[in-house]
């Protein structure tokens, strides 16, 4: 087991010690404006934990030429056609699913490599933004990018009663 699967079990089990104390303690502290949606999104990562199937790793690609630095997920799903696998992004969840069908029309001596179903689910960042999915030799790469932050200064006016 990889320290990436290592951090995210520990992780899972960390936010799962929460849940016997409600996460809306957590949450409910006045100073903690319209973070609700942290709560759905631990939720999220702990149904995700999932049996480590496919393997993947997580890369960090420096910025070049002037463009950002990128995020790199890649999965490893030898056996699967472009056509068997899906990524979608939903609600700030990138999803990645496979399905491989059993050929009936062979008979084997020795199954060893098994035709199976996967689904790999995480959770993204506001700014994250998908740029690509590429499958190449049983990898298949998807490519992450956060936009550079603007940073944003509002001055407020302060009014007289009414």
């Amino acid at each position: 087991m990889g320290s990436g699967a290592r951090r995210v079990r520990r992780a899972t089990r960390h936010v799962s010690r929460f849940k016997g104390f409600g996460m809306s303690r957590i949450t409910s502290n006045p100073l903690l404006l319209g973070f609700e949606d942290i709560e759905r999104m631990l939720e999220s990562i702990t149904k995700a934990s999932g049996d480590g199937y496919p393997p993947y790793n997580i890369e960090r690609i420096p910025p070049t030429d002037g463009e950002n630095e990128l995020i790199r997920i890649v999965l490893a799903v030898a056996g699967f056609t472009r056509d068997q696998l899906e990524v979608l992004v939903e609600d700030n969840q990138l999803t990645i699913r496979g399905k491989q069908e059993n050929d009936k029309s062979r008979t084997y001596l020795h199954r060893g490599i098994a035709a199976r179903q996967f689904q790999r689910s995480f959770v993204l960042a506001d700014s994250l933004q998908v740029l690509a999915a590429v499958l190449d030799n049983g990898l298949l790469a998807i490519d992450l990018m956060r936009p550079e932050p603007s940073r944003r200064i509002n001055k407020i006016e302060i009014r007289d009663p009414a």
